[in-house]
């Protein structure tokens, strides 16, 4: 992690309200500076006035009427700018969420795999939150700490030349050790995070494996474990605000000692005559001023390390490079075919996932033709979940291209290039919504009509009218209340709903029961009716509906055929077939109704 900058110039590209907060900071600032030179100038000629003069109320009364209006002002500018603080705080803190979920999304679930999701939760809630006293505390007093010295030294010497070198030379000291404190500030800073983080995550990983861990008698053990997190974070928030005490404290002590030497001088030479009263008045009033906002910003600097130290992660996730090659290039984006007409050429590709030496695709190449049905089967870990990864843009491949009517993936918009895809994946995600609303994810602007059509279309129809609320049932996060096949026939509506020309479906059967099989086989004919598929296979049976097969095995494409041609080899796919079973041999047909019966006879067995 890089060492914190006082203003870090990411917050400002990152976040277009900081600009402008920064702007009205510095005019608040100076301000605020020429106040606090107009409030001394006035004390210093109205006391002596009062006490060595004698003057009386009504030779004062103008001056007093301008010290209240300072202070009125100071007041004043003291208030807007809590204002202005904690409203460019509440936008700039909605923009980096934005800007993180946008980008989260951008880099799509290969990225998201990587990541914990418990520390990226802590860190869009915790860790932006933490932003506010950097921006109502920290920022306005680095302005200050800026302005206001170089107007009180520009005063003072001025007024007595003196004063104004001992200010001057005493006055850096405050920076130096607040960088010193800084550095030490910012380690154990640093480690609070982490273990902020940390406890964020393995809660969260908790919280969701609650069941299993029940299960296998081990939630007690992670109990312990969340408290030993929890303890290494309290350690690590004690050590770091002991620091913030005992910083303040030296701050405090050289400020103390240097208006002291100021205070002392100008005591002497008043008493031998040397400078008249308003001189040390004023030379008194506007010392403490010099040193008051230095001595500020080291209090406040700890205030907002948490939040630094949060942002520093949210620029780190923010400046991630994504699959989206098209989002950077120099060249406008081309226009996505139609993929009713256009083909999706796999050319050559090789693709390995991070921290893995065994590439995942290995010179694979593959053709999906207009309205053309192909299976990819293999074993665990042959490379078909990666593939469909690289269809659908999560990841980009290390060689090879992918092209679509001759244009190169890589090229393309990724949003238009999705909207002409359906994904139905072999454990679909629904949110704590209404299932109409799980449905709408497939096309957001359907009306009620359209969505009910597309769980007709589904199978999943006569389930849902039967519930008490029918579509405006709500589910709970990851469709609990709902069995597996309820859940993979709303995802099956999803995808009538968007209507795309190609799917994609990752053994939409797997887990199933056989009447739920069946059920979400006869909504996927339907849905395969006349479009281009890549259907991902586990169980066999479904192949044979296929026109081709692809057969993968260790990242290579290792036989391609149709059924009939495979089956008459004794090649790859027939080791499968055979390792199978006798309820997916071979058949002469490939026909829904044989799917659908293979389907069955598998499960039941």
């Amino acid at each position: 992690m890089t060492g914190v900058k006082p203003l870090d110039p990411r917050l400002l590209r990152h976040a277009a309200t900081a600009r402008v907060y920064l702007a009205l900071t510095v005019g608040l600032g100076l301000a605020s500076a020429v106040l606090i030179l107009g409030q001394a100038t006035l004390l210093a000629d109205i006391l002596p006035r009062v006490f060595l003069d004698r003057a009386p109320l009504a030779k004062v009364t103008g001056p007093m009427a301008l010290l209240a209006a300072v202070l009125l002002g100071r007041a004043g500018i003291a208030w807007a700018g809590e204002v202005a603080a904690h409203l460019s705080s509440a936008r700039v803190k909605s923009q980096l969420r934005a800007g993180l979920l946008r980008h989260a999304v951008a880099l799509g679930p290969a990225w998201l795999a990587r990541e914990r999701s418990g520390e990226l939760a802590a860190l869009a809630t915790r860790g932006v939150d933490a932003l506010d006293g950097y921006f109502a505390r920290y920022l306005p007093q680095l302005v200050l700490a800026l302005l206001v010295p170089v107007a009180v030294l520009a005063r003072v010497v001025t007024t007595d030349w003196l004063s104004a070198v001992t200010i001057a030379v005493i006055l850096p000291l405050i920076p130096v050790f607040m960088a010193l404190i800084g550095i030490s500030t910012q380690r154990r800073t640093q480690r609070q995070w982490s273990t902020l983080s940390t406890l964020a995550g393995h809660f969260l990983d908790v919280v969701e494996g609650l069941p299993t861990l029940r299960i296998f008698g081990r939630a007690k053990a992670q109990a312990a474990a969340v408290r030993r997190i929890t303890n290494e974070y309290r350690i690590a928030t004690m050590a770091t605000l002991r620091i913030a005490f005992l910083s303040a404290l030296v701050l405090e002590l050289l400020s103390m000692l240097a208006v002291a030497l100021v205070a002392v001088s100008v005591g002497l030479r008043l008493v031998d005559g040397r400078v008249s009263l308003h001189t040390a008045l004023l030379v008194l009033l506007l010392a403490p001023e010099a040193y008051l906002p230095v001595r500020q910003v080291g209090a406040q600097f700890h205030a907002s390390m948490e939040g630094v130290t949060a942002a520093e992660r949210v620029f780190a996730v923010l400046e991630t490079s994504g699959p989206d090659r098209s989002a950077t290039s120099v060249r406008p984006p081309a226009a996505v075919p139609d993929l009713r007409a256009a083909t999706v050429s796999v050319e050559a590709v090789w693709f390995t996932w991070p921290a893995r030496d065994v590439p995942a695709l290995a010179e694979v190449s593959l053709a999906l033709h207009p309205g053309e049905r192909v299976a990819l089967v293999g074993d665990s870990g042959a490379g078909k979940s990666s593939l469909v990864s690289l269809l659908l843009g999560f990841t980009r491949p290390q060689q090879g291209r992918i092209t679509v009517g001759g244009t190169d993936l890589a090229d393309l918009p990724l949003v238009q290039w999705r909207r002409q895809l359906a994904w139905v994946s072999q454990r679909p995600y629904l949110f704590a919504a209404s299932i109409a609303d799980n449905i709408r994810l497939g096309e957001p602007e359907a009306g009620v009509e359209a969505v009910r059509q597309a769980a007709r279309l589904a199978n999943a129809a006569e389930f849902v009218e039967s519930l008490t609320a029918a579509y405006d049932t709500v589910v709970g996060e990851r469709g609990v209340g709902l069995s597996a096949g309820q859940r993979q026939r709303i995802a099956l509506a999803r995808a009538f709903l968007r209507d795309a020309p190609v799917l994609l479906l990752d053994e939409p059967t797997a887990n199933l029961d056989a009447d739920s099989a069946a059920a979400v086989q006869d909504g996927l004919e339907r849905l395969m009716a006349g479009r281009t598929v890549l259907l991902v296979v586990h169980r066999l049976a479904l192949a044979r509906g296929a026109d081709r097969i692809v057969v993968m095995s260790a990242g290579r494409v290792v036989e391609v055929g149709t059924p009939a041609e495979l089956d008459a080899v004794q090649g790859p796919w027939s080791a499968l077939v055979a390792a199978a079973g006798p309820s997916v041999g071979a058949t002469g047909s490939a026909g829904a109704a044989g799917a659908v019966g293979a389907v069955g006879a598998e499960v039941s067995g």
